[in-house]
């Protein structure tokens, strides 16, 4: 029977887990506190406490394993520690079978609103993204030197029961203009899961996937359609001019980057057949 490990069992970590669970098979989630293995371990899911921050880590049973790393880098810099430490986990104790990485379409930077695939040159400019890709060129180094399989899903925005912005909408916090609003991507939880499933299941090592909808819009049609769905009134609309000093900074950041993504490889390759392929229909099935 295969092992089933989930690095970083959160929000996404959580419903794969459960997967497995449902399936009969091993999994174990591990979590940064005890807070968070009792919640596994009321799901029916054995949990493991552990910090990817500390740098003198014990053995945490992955030798042989099926990992999916969603653990998120720190909050600061250019690199991934995190990932570094699981590694060295690795070659301590043992390798893994094999890792499934979730990383982020950021690392593609901005494309100017281009319609782009998983052959597009990786230009990050946020630093979120740069310590993604810092994780996938650690990871790619280790799956060359130690032989085993590595997959990794460049994931685009997450929503799902509990993921969206309505405590913003609600607040009144404006968004720019339709026409100077970047184009976003995004994925719908379940459809996630189902190709991070696939990805452990079939995917070819050295896989590379775009894990969206293939449907993408302007980040306020976004913001537009969530309120119109939830019956909440609009967001008040602003020109880029004011947007410097009403949205927070990681807001500025997102709205400087703009692109298009395309999901055939994900469709086509990995056979995923995304239940909300676009968000309208993922909307509906929210509310």
């Amino acid at each position: 029977m295969n092992k089933q490990v989930v690095v970083g069992c959160g929000y996404v970590g959580t419903r794969v887990a459960r997967h497995y669970r449902d399936q009969g098979e091993a999994v174990t989630g591990i979590v940064r506190s005890d807070a968070g293995v009792a919640r596994l371990e009321q799901l029916g899911i054995k949990g493991l406490h552990c910090d990817l921050a500390a740098e003198d880590l014990g053995d945490l049973g992955l030798a042989g394993a099926r990992i999916f790393h969603l653990a998120p880098p720190p909050g600061s810099g250019v690199q991934d520690p995190h990932t570094r430490h699981l590694v060295e986990l690795f070659e301590r104790f043992g390798h893994p079978l094999r890792v499934v990485y979730i990383s982020t379409t950021g690392v593609y930077g901005d494309c100017a609103g281009a319609w782009i695939d998983e052959t597009h040159p990786v230009a990050p400019v946020a630093a979120r993204s740069q310590r993604r890709l810092d994780a996938e060129e650690t990871l790619r180094r280790w799956s060359a030197a130690s032989g085993r399989d590595l997959v990794i899903l460049r994931v685009a925005g997450i929503y799902g029961p509990d993921r969206l912005p309505l405590e913003r909408i609600r607040a009144g916090t404006p968004m720019v203009r339709p026409q100077d609003a970047p184009y976003t991507n995004r994925i719908h939880v379940d459809d996630l899961v189902t190709a991070c499933i696939a990805a452990m299941e079939r995917a070819p090592s050295g896989g590379l996937y775009n894990a969206c909808d293939g449907h993408p819009s302007t980040m306020t049609d976004y913001f537009l359609d969530v309120a119109a769905a939830a019956g909440l009134p609009s967001p008040p609309l602003i020109g880029l001019e004011e947007a410097s000093d009403r949205l927070s900074e990681g807001m500025l950041s997102y709205l400087s980057e703009s692109r298009r993504l395309r999901n055939d490889r994900l469709r086509e390759e990995l056979g995923v057949d995304l239940r909300y392929p676009s968000l309208a229909e993922g909307l509906r099935g929210l509310f």
